[in-house]
Protein backbone atom coordinates (compact mmCIF):
# COMPACT_ATOMS: atom_id res chain seq x y z
CA UNK A 1 0.00 0.00 0.00
CA UNK A 2 1.36 3.37 -0.99
CA UNK A 3 1.68 5.95 1.76
CA UNK A 4 0.42 9.49 1.38
CA UNK A 5 2.77 12.43 1.88
CA UNK A 6 1.60 12.85 5.47
CA UNK A 7 1.68 9.09 5.97
CA UNK A 8 5.41 9.17 5.28
CA UNK A 9 6.17 10.92 8.54
CA UNK A 10 5.50 10.68 12.27
CA UNK A 11 2.82 12.46 14.37
CA UNK A 12 3.62 15.98 15.64
CA UNK A 13 5.68 15.40 18.83
CA UNK A 14 4.32 18.35 20.82
CA UNK A 15 0.73 17.26 20.13
CA UNK A 16 1.59 13.72 21.17
CA UNK A 17 3.12 14.98 24.41
CA UNK A 18 0.04 17.04 25.23
CA UNK A 19 -2.04 13.88 25.11
CA UNK A 20 0.01 12.51 28.02
CA UNK A 21 -1.65 15.17 30.18
CA UNK A 22 -5.15 13.84 29.59
CA UNK A 23 -6.85 12.53 32.74
CA UNK A 24 -3.77 13.23 34.88
CA UNK A 25 -4.39 15.21 38.07
CA UNK A 26 -1.42 16.85 39.75
CA UNK A 27 -1.26 17.29 43.53
CA UNK A 28 -1.77 20.84 44.79
CA UNK A 29 1.77 20.89 46.17
CA UNK A 30 3.24 19.56 42.88
CA UNK A 31 1.91 21.62 39.97
CA UNK A 32 2.84 20.64 36.44
CA UNK A 33 6.23 21.82 35.18
CA UNK A 34 5.85 22.04 31.40
CA UNK A 35 9.27 22.08 29.74
CA UNK A 36 8.11 20.48 26.51
CA UNK A 37 7.82 23.37 24.05
CA UNK A 38 10.14 26.19 23.04
CA UNK A 39 7.52 28.89 22.67
CA UNK A 40 6.79 31.88 24.91
CA UNK A 41 3.58 31.40 26.86
CA UNK A 42 3.18 35.08 27.74
CA UNK A 43 1.56 37.60 25.37
CA UNK A 44 3.61 40.40 23.81
CA UNK A 45 4.57 43.26 26.13
CA UNK A 46 1.88 45.84 26.84
CA UNK A 47 3.29 48.56 24.53
CA UNK A 48 3.23 46.10 21.63
CA UNK A 49 -0.32 45.04 22.47
CA UNK A 50 -1.35 48.67 22.33
CA UNK A 51 0.46 49.08 19.01
CA UNK A 52 -1.32 46.00 17.63
CA UNK A 53 -4.64 47.45 18.75
CA UNK A 54 -3.86 50.60 16.82
CA UNK A 55 -2.95 48.57 13.75
CA UNK A 56 -6.20 46.63 13.92
CA UNK A 57 -8.31 49.75 14.32
CA UNK A 58 -6.51 52.25 12.12
CA UNK A 59 -4.57 50.48 9.36
CA UNK A 60 -7.08 49.29 6.76
CA UNK A 61 -4.37 47.60 4.64
CA UNK A 62 -3.50 45.31 7.56
CA UNK A 63 -6.71 43.41 6.82
CA UNK A 64 -6.04 42.88 3.10
CA UNK A 65 -3.74 40.70 1.01
CA UNK A 66 -0.23 42.10 0.86
CA UNK A 67 2.94 41.37 -1.12
CA UNK A 68 3.76 37.67 -1.28
CA UNK A 69 7.34 38.19 -0.11
CA UNK A 70 6.28 40.44 2.73
CA UNK A 71 5.86 44.02 3.86
CA UNK A 72 8.52 46.15 2.11
CA UNK A 73 9.28 48.18 5.25
CA UNK A 74 9.84 45.01 7.27
CA UNK A 75 12.10 43.52 4.61
CA UNK A 76 14.13 46.72 4.60
CA UNK A 77 14.34 46.75 8.39
CA UNK A 78 15.59 43.16 8.49
CA UNK A 79 18.17 43.89 5.80
CA UNK A 80 19.47 46.95 7.63
CA UNK A 81 19.54 45.22 11.02
CA UNK A 82 21.24 42.09 9.67
CA UNK A 83 23.85 44.14 7.79
CA UNK A 84 24.74 45.94 10.99
CA UNK A 85 24.60 42.93 13.29
CA UNK A 86 26.62 40.57 11.08
CA UNK A 87 28.97 43.13 9.57
CA UNK A 88 28.04 42.23 6.01
CA UNK A 89 25.80 43.42 3.21
CA UNK A 90 22.18 42.21 3.06
CA UNK A 91 19.71 43.94 0.76
CA UNK A 92 15.95 44.13 1.15
CA UNK A 93 15.58 42.13 -2.08
CA UNK A 94 17.44 39.29 -0.34
CA UNK A 95 14.83 39.11 2.46
CA UNK A 96 11.41 37.50 2.36
CA UNK A 97 8.89 37.36 5.18
CA UNK A 98 7.18 34.03 5.82
CA UNK A 99 4.36 32.64 7.95
CA UNK A 100 6.75 31.52 10.66
CA UNK A 101 10.19 29.94 10.45
CA UNK A 102 8.82 26.46 9.71
CA UNK A 103 7.35 27.85 6.49
CA UNK A 104 10.69 29.44 5.69
CA UNK A 105 12.31 25.99 5.90
CA UNK A 106 9.56 24.43 3.82
CA UNK A 107 9.96 27.12 1.17
CA UNK A 108 13.73 26.68 1.06
CA UNK A 109 13.42 22.92 0.61
CA UNK A 110 10.80 23.38 -2.12
CA UNK A 111 13.28 25.48 -4.11
CA UNK A 112 16.13 23.01 -3.62
CA UNK A 113 14.82 19.47 -3.79
CA UNK A 114 13.02 17.03 -6.02
CA UNK A 115 11.67 13.58 -5.22
CA UNK A 116 14.48 11.29 -4.06
CA UNK A 117 16.96 14.04 -3.22
CA UNK A 118 18.48 14.23 0.25
CA UNK A 119 19.36 16.80 2.91
CA UNK A 120 21.87 16.33 5.71
CA UNK A 121 20.60 17.08 9.23
CA UNK A 122 22.86 16.93 12.29
CA UNK A 123 21.38 14.72 14.99
CA UNK A 124 19.73 15.23 17.35
CA UNK A 125 17.63 17.27 14.91
CA UNK A 126 14.63 19.61 15.04
CA UNK A 127 11.77 17.21 14.37
CA UNK A 128 9.74 19.54 12.12
CA UNK A 129 12.67 19.70 9.70
CA UNK A 130 12.68 15.91 9.42
CA UNK A 131 8.89 15.85 9.09
CA UNK A 132 8.90 18.29 6.18
CA UNK A 133 11.61 16.34 4.38
CA UNK A 134 9.57 13.17 4.83
CA UNK A 135 6.46 14.82 3.41
CA UNK A 136 8.46 16.23 0.49
CA UNK A 137 9.79 12.85 -0.61
CA UNK A 138 13.29 13.96 0.45
CA UNK A 139 15.60 11.65 2.36
CA UNK A 140 16.96 12.83 5.69
CA UNK A 141 20.62 11.92 6.00
CA UNK A 142 21.55 12.00 9.71
CA UNK A 143 24.89 13.51 10.70
CA UNK A 144 25.66 12.48 14.30
CA UNK A 145 26.92 15.47 16.27
CA UNK A 146 30.30 15.14 17.92
CA UNK A 147 31.51 16.17 21.39
CA UNK A 148 29.46 18.98 22.87
CA UNK A 149 26.74 18.24 20.28
CA UNK A 150 28.76 20.12 17.63
CA UNK A 151 28.66 18.56 14.15
CA UNK A 152 31.81 18.30 12.05
CA UNK A 153 31.97 19.37 8.41
CA UNK A 154 34.52 16.65 7.64
CA UNK A 155 32.00 14.05 8.80
CA UNK A 156 29.35 15.70 6.64
CA UNK A 157 31.61 15.56 3.59
CA UNK A 158 31.54 11.75 3.74
CA UNK A 159 27.73 11.76 3.49
CA UNK A 160 27.35 13.94 0.40
CA UNK A 161 26.38 12.20 -2.83
CA UNK A 162 24.92 13.22 -6.17
CA UNK A 163 21.44 13.54 -4.63
CA UNK A 164 22.45 15.82 -1.77
CA UNK A 165 20.99 19.30 -2.10
CA UNK A 166 21.67 20.95 1.26
CA UNK A 167 22.99 20.75 4.79
CA UNK A 168 20.56 22.25 7.32
CA UNK A 169 21.80 23.30 10.76
CA UNK A 170 20.26 25.16 13.69
CA UNK A 171 22.31 27.51 15.88
CA UNK A 172 21.73 28.16 18.74
CA UNK A 173 20.60 24.59 18.45
CA UNK A 174 17.20 23.03 18.87
CA UNK A 175 17.12 20.60 20.65
CA UNK A 176 20.65 20.73 22.05
CA UNK A 177 20.87 24.41 22.95
CA UNK A 178 24.52 24.63 21.93
CA UNK A 179 25.89 27.62 20.04
CA UNK A 180 27.93 26.52 17.05
CA UNK A 181 31.37 28.17 16.89
CA UNK A 182 31.89 30.60 14.02
CA UNK A 183 34.58 28.33 12.59
CA UNK A 184 32.11 25.43 12.49
CA UNK A 185 29.67 27.47 10.42
CA UNK A 186 32.46 28.65 8.12
CA UNK A 187 33.62 25.08 7.60
CA UNK A 188 30.10 24.00 6.64
CA UNK A 189 29.80 26.99 4.29
CA UNK A 190 33.09 26.12 2.61
CA UNK A 191 32.07 22.48 2.24
CA UNK A 192 28.66 23.36 0.82
CA UNK A 193 30.15 25.82 -1.66
CA UNK A 194 32.82 23.37 -2.79
CA UNK A 195 30.24 20.65 -3.39
CA UNK A 196 27.66 22.91 -5.03
CA UNK A 197 24.93 22.52 -2.42
CA UNK A 198 23.14 24.95 -0.11
CA UNK A 199 23.83 25.63 3.55
CA UNK A 200 20.60 26.33 5.45
CA UNK A 201 21.22 28.01 8.81
CA UNK A 202 18.17 28.30 11.07
CA UNK A 203 18.84 31.11 13.56
CA UNK A 204 15.45 31.17 15.25
CA UNK A 205 17.15 31.71 18.62
CA UNK A 206 19.77 34.24 17.54
CA UNK A 207 18.37 36.91 19.88
CA UNK A 208 19.29 34.72 22.88
CA UNK A 209 22.86 33.83 21.91
CA UNK A 210 25.16 34.32 24.90
CA UNK A 211 28.02 35.68 22.82
CA UNK A 212 28.56 39.37 22.26
CA UNK A 213 28.86 40.58 18.69
CA UNK A 214 28.15 38.57 15.56
CA UNK A 215 27.99 34.80 16.13
CA UNK A 216 29.54 34.16 12.70
CA UNK A 217 30.92 36.00 9.68
CA UNK A 218 28.95 34.25 6.93
CA UNK A 219 27.38 37.51 5.73
CA UNK A 220 30.77 39.24 5.52
CA UNK A 221 31.50 37.08 2.48
CA UNK A 222 30.45 39.25 -0.52
CA UNK A 223 29.21 36.11 -2.28
CA UNK A 224 27.30 34.74 0.70
CA UNK A 225 24.07 34.26 -1.21
CA UNK A 226 25.52 31.72 -3.64
CA UNK A 227 25.43 29.16 -0.79
CA UNK A 228 23.80 30.49 2.37
CA UNK A 229 20.07 30.42 3.15
CA UNK A 230 19.32 31.86 6.58
CA UNK A 231 16.04 31.36 8.45
CA UNK A 232 14.65 33.43 11.32
CA UNK A 233 11.58 33.73 13.56
CA UNK A 234 10.07 36.82 15.15
CA UNK A 235 8.02 34.58 17.44
CA UNK A 236 10.63 34.14 20.15
CA UNK A 237 11.88 37.72 20.11
CA UNK A 238 8.53 39.48 20.50
CA UNK A 239 6.21 36.68 21.73
CA UNK A 240 4.37 36.67 18.40
CA UNK A 241 3.97 32.91 18.09
CA UNK A 242 0.28 33.07 17.18
CA UNK A 243 0.87 35.70 14.51
CA UNK A 244 3.24 33.47 12.52
CA UNK A 245 5.99 35.77 11.28
CA UNK A 246 9.37 34.48 10.12
CA UNK A 247 11.97 35.33 7.51
CA UNK A 248 14.21 33.76 4.91
CA UNK A 249 17.37 35.51 3.75
CA UNK A 250 18.79 34.28 0.45
CA UNK A 251 19.66 35.32 -3.08
CA UNK A 252 17.17 37.25 -5.18
CA UNK A 253 17.02 34.32 -7.59
CA UNK A 254 16.21 31.94 -4.74
CA UNK A 255 13.48 34.25 -3.44
CA UNK A 256 11.89 34.39 -6.88
CA UNK A 257 11.38 30.64 -6.50
CA UNK A 258 10.30 31.04 -2.87
CA UNK A 259 7.60 33.45 -4.08
CA UNK A 260 5.99 30.67 -6.11
CA UNK A 261 5.77 28.47 -3.05
CA UNK A 262 4.47 31.15 -0.70
CA UNK A 263 1.87 32.40 -3.15
CA UNK A 264 0.30 28.97 -3.44
CA UNK A 265 0.44 28.17 0.29
CA UNK A 266 -0.52 31.36 2.13
CA UNK A 267 -0.63 34.14 -0.51
CA UNK A 268 0.99 36.53 1.96
CA UNK A 269 2.31 36.50 5.53
CA UNK A 270 0.08 37.65 8.37
CA UNK A 271 -0.38 41.37 7.81
CA UNK A 272 -0.99 42.33 11.44
CA UNK A 273 1.88 40.18 12.63
CA UNK A 274 4.27 41.75 10.11
CA UNK A 275 3.38 45.23 11.29
CA UNK A 276 3.80 44.14 14.90
CA UNK A 277 7.23 42.69 14.14
CA UNK A 278 8.25 45.93 12.43
CA UNK A 279 7.03 47.95 15.40
CA UNK A 280 9.02 45.67 17.67
CA UNK A 281 12.21 46.13 15.66
CA UNK A 282 11.79 49.89 15.88
CA UNK A 283 10.74 50.18 19.51
CA UNK A 284 11.61 47.15 21.63
CA UNK A 285 15.39 46.96 21.43
CA UNK A 286 15.93 47.61 25.14
CA UNK A 287 13.07 45.31 26.11
CA UNK A 288 14.47 42.48 23.97
CA UNK A 289 17.91 42.98 25.51
CA UNK A 290 16.30 42.48 28.91
CA UNK A 291 14.56 39.31 27.71
CA UNK A 292 17.90 37.97 26.52
CA UNK A 293 19.47 38.60 29.92
CA UNK A 294 16.62 36.76 31.61
CA UNK A 295 17.09 33.74 29.35
CA UNK A 296 20.84 33.82 29.99
CA UNK A 297 20.14 33.87 33.73
CA UNK A 298 17.92 30.81 33.38
CA UNK A 299 20.67 29.13 31.41
CA UNK A 300 23.05 29.91 34.28
CA UNK A 301 20.51 28.41 36.68
CA UNK A 302 20.75 25.13 34.78
CA UNK A 303 24.45 25.03 35.61
CA UNK A 304 23.87 26.13 39.19
CA UNK A 305 21.37 23.37 39.94
CA UNK A 306 22.43 20.47 37.72
CA UNK A 307 24.86 19.13 40.33
CA UNK A 308 22.13 17.14 42.06
CA UNK A 309 21.34 15.60 38.68
CA UNK A 310 24.99 14.56 38.23
CA UNK A 311 24.89 12.70 41.51
CA UNK A 312 21.69 10.97 40.39
CA UNK A 313 23.41 9.77 37.21
CA UNK A 314 22.13 12.31 34.72
CA UNK A 315 24.52 14.00 32.26
CA UNK A 316 24.14 17.45 30.71
CA UNK A 317 25.00 17.20 27.02
CA UNK A 318 24.21 20.74 25.90
CA UNK A 319 22.67 23.98 27.13
CA UNK A 320 21.85 27.38 25.68
CA UNK A 321 19.13 29.64 24.29
CA UNK A 322 15.85 27.92 25.22
CA UNK A 323 17.14 24.39 25.77
CA UNK A 324 19.10 21.94 27.85
CA UNK A 325 19.70 18.44 26.52
CA UNK A 326 20.42 15.64 28.97
CA UNK A 327 21.14 11.93 29.18
CA UNK A 328 19.22 9.96 31.81
CA UNK A 329 20.68 7.02 33.81
CA UNK A 330 17.84 4.49 33.52
CA UNK A 331 17.63 1.24 31.60
CA UNK A 332 14.31 2.36 30.13
CA UNK A 333 13.67 4.33 26.94
CA UNK A 334 12.92 8.01 27.36
CA UNK A 335 9.84 7.39 25.19
CA UNK A 336 8.42 5.26 28.01
CA UNK A 337 9.77 7.44 30.80
CA UNK A 338 8.23 10.68 29.48
CA UNK A 339 4.56 9.77 30.14
CA UNK A 340 5.57 8.30 33.51
CA UNK A 341 7.26 11.57 34.47
CA UNK A 342 3.96 13.34 33.83
CA UNK A 343 2.09 10.99 36.15
CA UNK A 344 4.70 10.51 38.89
CA UNK A 345 6.65 13.78 38.91
CA UNK A 346 4.32 16.28 37.17
CA UNK A 347 7.02 17.03 34.62
CA UNK A 348 6.30 17.24 30.88
CA UNK A 349 9.35 17.13 28.64
CA UNK A 350 10.13 15.55 25.31
CA UNK A 351 12.11 12.32 24.94
CA UNK A 352 15.19 12.19 22.76
CA UNK A 353 13.46 9.63 20.56
CA UNK A 354 11.58 12.56 19.04
CA UNK A 355 14.83 14.17 17.90
CA UNK A 356 16.57 11.23 16.23
CA UNK A 357 15.70 8.65 13.55
CA UNK A 358 13.98 5.60 15.02
CA UNK A 359 17.04 3.46 14.29
CA UNK A 360 19.26 5.70 16.43
CA UNK A 361 18.97 4.17 19.90
CA UNK A 362 20.74 7.07 21.58
CA UNK A 363 17.44 8.95 21.65
CA UNK A 364 16.15 6.50 24.22
CA UNK A 365 18.72 7.80 26.70
CA UNK A 366 18.00 11.51 26.16
CA UNK A 367 15.57 14.28 27.04
CA UNK A 368 15.15 17.86 25.86
CA UNK A 369 14.38 20.43 28.56
CA UNK A 370 12.82 23.64 27.17
CA UNK A 371 13.46 26.00 30.07
CA UNK A 372 12.42 29.37 28.64
CA UNK A 373 9.09 29.35 30.44
CA UNK A 374 10.27 28.44 33.93
CA UNK A 375 12.27 30.79 36.16
CA UNK A 376 15.16 30.04 38.49
CA UNK A 377 12.93 28.63 41.21
CA UNK A 378 11.12 26.48 38.65
CA UNK A 379 14.44 25.14 37.36
CA UNK A 380 15.52 24.29 40.90
CA UNK A 381 12.24 22.46 41.51
CA UNK A 382 12.49 20.64 38.17
CA UNK A 383 15.88 19.21 39.02
CA UNK A 384 14.76 18.23 42.52
CA UNK A 385 11.95 16.19 41.01
CA UNK A 386 14.15 14.61 38.33
CA UNK A 387 16.91 13.77 40.83
CA UNK A 388 14.36 11.95 43.03
CA UNK A 389 12.63 10.18 40.15
CA UNK A 390 13.04 6.45 39.61
CA UNK A 391 11.05 4.41 37.07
Amino acid sequence: MLLTRTGNTFPPPVMEARRWLENVKHPADRPLLNVSQAAPVDPPPQPMLEAISGIVLNDAEAHLYGPVLGLPDLREAVAADWSKAYGGAVGAAQVAITSGCNQAFAAAIATLCSEGDNVILPTPYYFNHAMWLDMSGVETVPLPAGPGLIPDAQDAAKLINDRTRAIAIVSPNNPGGVEYPAETLSAFRDLARARGIALIVDETYRDFDSRSGAPHDLFVDPDWDDTLIQLYSFSKAYRLTGHRVGAIVASEARLAEVEKFLDTVAICPNQIGQRAALWGMRNLGDWLAGERLEILDRRAAIGDHFGQMDSAGWQLLGCGAYFAYARHPFDVSSADLAPQLVRDASVLMLPGTMFRPSADLRGGQEFRIAFANIDRSGIAELFKRLARFTP
